[in-house]
């Protein structure tokens, strides 16, 4: 009998760095400091205070506490997901393979401990909003994952937070902020409901209720298209509500990647069609962000 290949501590290493997705981790840091520098700073930017920016202790525990609590999710995600995973990617399952069920859950809890400790030194408001985080993710995993549409919505939800947590703290410019992480919510919906079109397969095998399962893959098109015209028709009225007029021309430009997606959309029926349609999705959330050096 063939004995089991013994795992590394490099193998453990990559598999960690693999399940905490550290690329989505760097994309909020990025966001959030982007955010504190262009869009939250009323002053002319140097680089001596652009240094002293990145040299917030305040900014640092924010940001440090979105990612831990963001890497406990998907740890916890993948942690109830590897039967799902092991039929949709089964490459890329880390937990049972490379890390121990129990220490999943250990580093999970771990976390998100320090993610509510490290936003109770910022501030209590702080705190409340990674607990809230906290509190959202557990409820997604344990819950709303299998059911049709909460489950996206609560993951969209929990994207807007790592930009509401800045609105929270730091006083200036909170209705523009509140606008993009509006941006963020929209754009990361759209792309949970495109990933279900992509995972059909293995969520139905394991009696995921996901809307292309119930629905059709036909019938959550028109959802996407009715969401893609919503998240137009709000940015705008609100866009043009603020006295910085730029926002909203930045947002019609943002219609050319936008319509591009909706096209794509239109003929997308295999899984490598709603896999470019996801990282389309991405590509969109991060021009957003870079909009911000404009207003």
């Amino acid at each position: 009998m063939k004995e089991p290949r013994k795992v590394t501590y490099l193998q453990t290493l990559q598999g960690f760095i693999r399940l905490i997705r550290w690329q989505n981790l760097a994309i909020i840091v990025f966001t959030q400091y982007f955010t504190r520098f262009f869009l939250i700073e009323d002053k002319t930017l140097s680089i001596n205070h652009l240094f002293e920016i990145l040299k917030e202790r305040n900014l640092f525990f924010i940001s440090l506490s979105t990612v831990l609590i963001a890497a406990s999710g998907y740890i916890i995600n993948d942690y109830y997901d590897v039967k799902i995973d092991l039929v949709n990617k089964p490459e890329r399952v880390v937990i049972g393979r490379y890390i121990k069920r129990r220490w999943a859950l250990l580093i999970h809890q771990i976390f998100n401990g320090s993610g509510i400790l490290l936003g109770l030194f910022v501030s209590r408001k702080v705190a409340l909003v990674n607990l809230a985080a906290v509190f959202c993710l557990w409820l997604y995993s344990n819950q709303l994952k299998r059911l049709a549409f909460w489950g996206n919505l609560m993951v969209a939800i929990l994207t807007g937070f790592s930009l509401l947590v800045l609105a929270v703290y730091y006083p200036g410019h909170q209705r523009e902020v509140w606008i993009y992480a509006i941006f963020s919510f929209f754009i990361t919906l759209i792309r949970e409901i495109i990933k279900d079109m992509e995972d059909v397969k293995g969520d139905e095998k394991h009696g995921c209720r996901t809307l292309p399962i119930i629905w059709g893959i036909a019938r959550t098109k028109l959802l996407l298209y009715f969401l893609i015209a919503s998240f137009i028709s709000t940015l705008f009225i609100l866009a043009t509500q603020l006295p910085n007029n730029r926002i909203a021309y930045i947002f019609l430009l943002m219609m050319f990647p936008v319509g591009f997606l909706t096209y794509k959309l239109v003929y997308a029926d295999k899984p490598r069609d709603f896999s470019f349609l996801s990282n389309a999705c991405k590509i969109i959330m991060l021009i957003g962000v870079l909009t911000m050096i404009f207003v």
